[in-house]
């Protein structure tokens, strides 16, 4: 603690090393204002004392007090130590020995070539076992606050949110107003950032429940005994099934997990959140009438994101559109048994409304099977009402022939009748708890589950759009990112311009784009409603290259007139990665609103241009400390035009698991965006292991879920009037100068002779393609530059070695160049911006979390995997200086704490695995000595590099990311 008195606040915070726990206790020092709106901010000097502060001070205390002590508290080490001695019981059976690598006795790198796999391997299921009990003891964290202080404890909560909201004064129809717009959207994708299998992600999800009922339930000895059988059953699968996989997941493979994820949790948790805002809107605004609609919408990119991914092609689109199509389908069917079995109600009992009864003869009619139905329901008009519905959902996949439904709203309008009768029979909660749930499942997944996002690089397009070209204008056909390109797009769709190509004629790669084009338009033609999302188009640089994707479509047929005085039905987002795109950003758009056929045709998509945002490659390109001020501004600016265009702007943003591709606490965030920028609509993508951590149990994906649209909904209510989202001219400015600093140190080390060679040989990038963990390659196109290397794999390897400087490097010499210009008043400027900017204070911790997880002498022994010693030497010295440096520029600027001593929670996850951590990477070093030391001609060690790759799952899963 900071002395006998600290200042604790309970913010939103995902962790990073345990993904599931974003409740983080957060230590300021004394006095420091925090967190506006989006935490609790209490003075602890005596647990005791906070009680007369009621039922909050009294949780605060408990808090404070456990905060006071490093070790975790008792029923934290109940559930950690039940799973450490099943996991030793299960390893020294049949390892004797490997106990005393699991307590950290014995270190990884002094075992022998045959004690190396099993100790890596009970070594990770113990990082796997961890993960699971901290997301057990989040979720009964979150209960315990419950039952302590009620639902609006639960900081970031649905409760929480709306509660603030009313205390501050916002009436209900501004209530009313956002709920209206808003539209929160998780999109989920398969970037290759799961490093674990399927299988052993199902057996965490058994192990997860049999925790569970063990606490749940007051069992009798014999009955507790099977549980933990139960559970050293599953251990024991896990221990036999091996983590690494022998194949490279196809596509398809990838769809089917994807999915997987929506029957087991997103299914039946969306409706809880939408019970969840409609019992907060009741609680705090209990004397209006507030509305609460559909409001999430749901994305994905698997089978549709060939962004230098071969392995996408037309067909694996139709798949995926196609599976997720019968996904729901198959859902919808499973609950619409449900209710057979449970409306048993008699119309000898009840009198049925007269406009049912009519409702019901349709039904019948329309399933096909009438006299089959009633005999088997006589006189249980709500039982047939619902076998007929069963019977047309199930002509839906071929198995009935009954009148197929053609639309979702259909499906729909028959719950609202069976909502409407019961409502008048006075079973107002049988409708909610059995039908309710369905219709809005119904209103949120449609027929389609996901809408399927498209993604293609600007390249490809351009590249293929040229091709067309040269076929229909021969000699005079123009090259891309010319005059006259600019003119030959703009005057085809202008005219309606259609094309009579043989694509015969046309090389694989036009054709494949062809191909795709034609999936959309019947996609969106058909019956589908919204099955097929956003054409993304990857590092968009021009309005030009959005243009080619309006005109591909216009040749594909999807131009709504042959003239060009019609719309295009398909919605074009840019995406912008790197720091020169987010710069031009606004230009670029304001030159596409500047064209007709667009503007009509963002008037069939609700007036609204979407665009998608890049963490990854802007890190990657410019620092983190430069990509996220260049974010932040691209997004007031492109907001700024939205309202002189009058088009309404919402944003994507492409964020990954790691601090460095965004993967910042979801609340915080969300809270840290430019002030009015949300407005009711944000997309999020998903990625690899995020999807796992979030969604891979019921209670976890549900809390996740709320976070994120309770967080979207905050800010769309309060940012305009918060004080910490202000635009302050002078913490812009300080801001530039910073991230100019930071800017030019980043790129001085990238730049660097022997920079690439270094990151080659002192980290594991190329063995990382070893691990089959996606079905897309490293790189788009080839090459061996850091420019064409995918940002997921460039973090993977930094943070394999503990460098970790994509989360923190040339921060330190920014805040150190500004210090050495500004003196004592620059520092004060940078204290009042950690206090007083959400941006900034959210910049400074993530960059302290990621100096805490940086390790320079675990850095040091890969340093020495250089071949050149001169090289190795000169890098690894330059990003030791600047780790040292930032460690000390952060602590001036947080007011003199610790490393990480802000973030206690955080900070203990991690000192515990520490030690097993270190010897990993002491192992790794040598193992990747012993892989690169045969030549070409010969065959690597088998046993060498399956450790090697275990090595990799290890760290990954210790850290709780990949990239």
């Amino acid at each position: 603690m900071l002395g006998s008195t600290a200042q604790v606040g309970l913010a939103d915070h995902h962790s990073v090393g345990d993904p599931t726990h974003p409740n983080e206790w957060q230590i300021y020092p004394s006095g420091r204002f925090q967190e506006g709106g989006k935490s609790i901010c209490f003075q602890v000097e005596n647990p005791e004392i906070s009680a007369s502060f009621g039922k909050l001070g009294t949780t605060l205390g408990r808090m404070g007090a456990a905060l006071n002590d490093s070790r975790p508290i008792s029923c934290h080490e109940d559930v950690r130590s039940l799973l450490f001695r099943l996991l030793t019981a299960v390893v020294s059976e049949r390892e004797p020995g490997m106990g005393d690598v699991l307590t950290g006795r014995a270190s990884l790198d002094t075992l022998t070539d045959a004690q190396r796999i099993p100790a890596l391997q009970a070594t990770g299921i113990w990082f796997q076992l961890v993960a699971i009990a901290n997301e057990l003891l989040a979720m009964r964290s979150r209960r315990e606050l419950e039952q302590m202080g009620g639902a609006n404890e639960v900081i970031g909560s649905f409760a929480n949110v709306i509660g603030e909201i009313k205390t501050a004064g916002y009436p209900a129809e501004e209530i009313q107003a956002t709920l209206d717009k808003l539209s929160v959207g998780p999109t989920m994708t398969a970037h290759p950032t799961e490093a674990k299998r399927v299988t052993v992600l199902e057996i965490h999800r058994r192990i997860y429940r049999k925790l569970t009922e063990l606490e749940q339930q007051r069992w009798a000895p014999r009955e507790h005994q099977q549980l933990i059988d139960d559970l050293r059953s599953e251990i024991e699968l896990l221990w036999m099934s091996g983590e690494l996989r022998l194949e490279r997941p196809s596509v398809e493979s990838e769809i089917a997990w994807g999915l997987h994820f929506f029957r087991e949790v997103i299914f039946e948790a969306t409706p809880k959140i939408y019970d969840a805002v409609e019992e907060a809107l009741a609680r705090h605004y209990p004397d209006y009438d507030l509305k609460v609609p559909s409001f999430m919408h749901y994305a994905s990119w698997i089978g549709g994101d060939r962004d230098g991914n071969p392995n996408v092609t037309a067909s694996t689109t139709a798949c995926a559109l196609k599976e997720s199509r019968q996904a729901i389908i198959g859902w919808y069917i499973q609950q619409v048994r449900r209710l057979v079995t449970v409306l048993s109600v008699s119309a000898n009992v009840v009198d049925i409304p007269e406009d049912f009864t009519k409702a019901l003869g349709q039904a019948l009619h329309r399933s096909g099977a009438a006299r089959e139905i009633v005999a088997r329901n006589p006189g249980e008009p709500l039982r047939q009402f619902a076998a007929a519905m069963l019977d047309r959902l199930r002509a839906m996949l071929g198995e009935t022939a009954a009148k197929p439904y053609a639309r979702s709203e259909l499906l729909k309008a028959d719950l609202r009748h069976v909502e409407t009768v019961l409502a008048k029979l006075g079973g107002n909660l049988v409708g909610r708890r059995f039908v309710r749930p369905l219709r809005q499942q119904v209103e949120t997944f449609g027929f389609r589950t996901v809408a399927l996002d498209i993604r293609q690089n600007s390249t490809v397009v351009n590249r293929v759009l040229a091709e067309l070209f040269r076929l229909t204008d021969a000699d005079q056909a123009p090259a891309p990112d010319t005059p006259q390109w600019s003119t030959r797009i703009r005057t085809a769709l202008s005219t309606g311009e259609q094309l009579g190509i043989d694509r015969g004629a046309l090389s694989a790669e036009a054709r494949e784009l062809l191909d795709l084009f034609d999936v959309i338009r019947e996609a969106a033609s058909g019956l589908n409603g919204g099955a097929v999302g956003a054409f993304i188009l990857s590092m968009t640089r021009s309005c030009d290259d959005l243009l080619a994707v309006y005109l591909l479509g216009q040749y594909s047929g999807m131009a709504t007139a042959l003239d060009g005085s019609g719309t295009i039905g398909l919605r074009v987002v840019p995406l912008f990665e790197t720091i020169a795109d987010l710069r031009a950003a606004p230009d670029i758009l304001d030159r596409l609103l500047a064209v007709s056929i667009v503007r009509r045709s963002l008037r069939d998509f609700s007036n609204r241009q979407e665009v998608m945002l890049g963490y990854s490659d802007s890190n990657k390109d410019g620092g983190f400390l430069a990509s996220n001020w260049e974010l932040n501004k691209t997004q007031r600016r492109i907001h700024a035009l939205g309202q002189k265009r009058k088009i309404k702007i919402s944003f994507f943003h492409g964020r990954g698991g790691s601090v460095s591709r965004g993967g910042a606490p979801t609340g915080r965030a969300i809270a840290a965006q430019p002030a009015c920028t949300v407005d009711g609509a944000m997309r999020v993508t998903e990625q690899g292991e995020v999807v796992s951590s979030k969604f891979a149990n019921r209670g976890t994906g549900r809390y996740q879920l709320e976070i994120f649209a309770a967080s979207v909904f905050a800010h769309s209510v309060k940012s305009a009037n918060e004080p910490e989202l202000r635009d302050i001219p002078e913490f812009n400015e300080a801001l530039e100068a910073l991230t100019g600093m930071s800017q030019a140190s980043y790129s001085s080390l990238i730049n660097e002779p022997g920079f690439i060679d270094y990151f080659h040989q002192a980290s594991p990038v190329e063995e990382l393609s070893l691990l089959k963990i996606g079905s897309r390659p490293a790189r788009r196109f080839g090459a061996r530059d850091i420019s064409d290397l995918r940002a997921i794999p460039w973090v993977f390897a930094w943070s394999q070695n503990r460098h970790l400087l994509t989360n923190w490097y040339g921060i330190g010499s920014a805040l150190n160049s500004f210090l050495n210009v500004r003196g004592n008043a620059g520092l004060e400027l940078l204290r009042q911006m950690f206090e007083r900017s959400r941006f900034f204070r959210l910049i400074v911790d993530e960059v302290d979390k990621g100096i805490y997880q940086t390790d320079m002498e675990i850095g040091r022994l890969y340093a020495g995997l250089v071949q050149d010693r001169e090289v190795g030497e000169r890098i690894y010295g330059k990003i030791a200086t600047e780790y040292l440096l930032t460690r000390k520029m952060i602590a001036e600027v947080n007011g003199g704490l610790k490393v990480s001593q802000r973030f206690p929670t955080f900070k203990r996850h991690f000192d515990r695995i520490r030690p097993q951590m270190d010897s990993i990477h002491r192992l790794q070093v040598q193992l990747l000595r012993e892989v690169r030391a045969q030549d070409g001609s010969t065959a690597k060690p088998k046993r060498a590099v399956n450790a090697l790759l275990l090595s990799i799952n290890c760290i990954s899963t210790g850290l709780g990311w990949t990239g």
